[in-house]
């Protein structure tokens, strides 16, 4: 069980690899850690006071034999930080700046960790006891794999579709924004955006898991950067999972670790800013890794149609009911 924040973190600081890395943005002063497991949890919050508990209770009834910290990104204004402090007192907790963006309070928890394995965790999911035992066995059995992460299922039970992804191309996308993966999700030209074309009960080999719930590997990550703080929320995920890959890792959809996800609830506080910068996400995505490979005229037609795409989302999510108002 972890306990106080900690599980035997009472020896994390005495051996280990003499290593001068740090991540980008820590100092170089930091403690030398063993390498022995040790993870840290990094948890980024929104006005979602009740989850983010729910989410912690989680957490605290982990099965391990390793060393677990907890670090809580309070990026809301709805007291979840005081209420974190009062009922997990050994729980870091960093209160943010209002609503500076997922990865950029992310980058905040991340710069305060000590784990040689990161878990991103949203505040939104509850995870089973033996989650994070799983997934760091699964890092150590396998050191070409820098990130695990892994069936995310909503609260009725269904497969939450991004639980892994292909990297978007424009042929990708269209076939996702025509619905093509719907109609045909197991031919693989359509059903590339989720990988609906694989068995979900099967591990596999993915470009990209999801943020939500998302185990990197230290060294991986000190390669290739902390999230990049120009996408708002939404990409993120996405982008380092690209960086972890360039540099020379790879990402593994493990099923066998079951995480309840609920999924939008503190997009739904703010519907028409995520909104925006969904589809925002995906112009800087395009334009940060394959704008430069492509011609002029890709480039416009990519741009039109990206904005075309959030203007009609826009327009949707304002037809509706306030209270039913969401990402779309």
């Amino acid at each position: 069980m972890v306990t106080n924040g900690y599980h035997n973190a009472d020896h994390v600081m005495v051996h280990g690899l003499k290593s001068s890395a740090t991540l980008p943005g820590e100092s170089a002063g930091e403690p030398v850690r063993q390498r022995e497991p040790f993870v840290s949890v990094v948890i980024v919050t929104y006005n979602v006071s009740d989850l983010v508990i729910r989410c912690l209770q989680s957490v605290f009834a982990s099965k391990v034999s390793f060393g677990v910290n907890v670090i809580v990104v309070d990026a809301g204004t709805d007291g979840s930080g005081d209420r974190i402090r009062a009922e997990y007192p050994a729980v870091t907790v960093i209160q943010a700046p209002e609503n500076p963006g997922f990865g950029t309070a992310s980058n905040l928890g991340l710069r305060r960790s000590h784990g040689n394995y990161l878990l991103l965790l949203n505040p939104d999911t509850v995870i089973p006891p033996d989650a994070l035992a799983l997934a760091v066995a699964d890092l150590e059995a396998n050191p070409g794999y820098g990130i695990v992460g892994p069936k995310l299922v909503r609260a009725d039970g269904s497969l939450d579709l991004s639980a892994r992804r292909s990297f978007p191309t424009p042929r990708i996308a269209l076939y996702h924004f025509l619905g093509l993966p719907r109609r045909f999700p197991k031919v693989r030209e359509f059903g590339a955006y989720n990988l609906t074309y694989l068995d979900p009960d099967q591990p596999a080999t993915v470009d990209a898991v999801a943020g939500s719930f998302m185990m990197v590997r230290r060294e991986a990550l000190e390669i290739a950067g902390l999230f990049d703080e120009s996408f708002w929320m939404y990409g993120e995920d996405l982008d380092l999972c690209l960086r972890v890959g360039k540099a020379g890792w790879k990402a593994r959809y493990l099923p066998s670790i079951v995480v309840t996800h609920l999924k939008g609830q503190s997009s739904r506080t703010r519907p028409l800013r995520c909104t925006i910068e969904f589809y925002r996400a995906m112009h800087i995505f395009y334009r940060k890794h394959q704008a430069s490979r492509a011609g002029v005229v890709q480039n416009f037609l990519v741009t039109v149609g990206i904005v075309a795409l959030g203007a009609i989302a826009v327009f949707r999510d304002q037809m509706r009911p306030k209270a039913h108002r969401r990402v779309s």
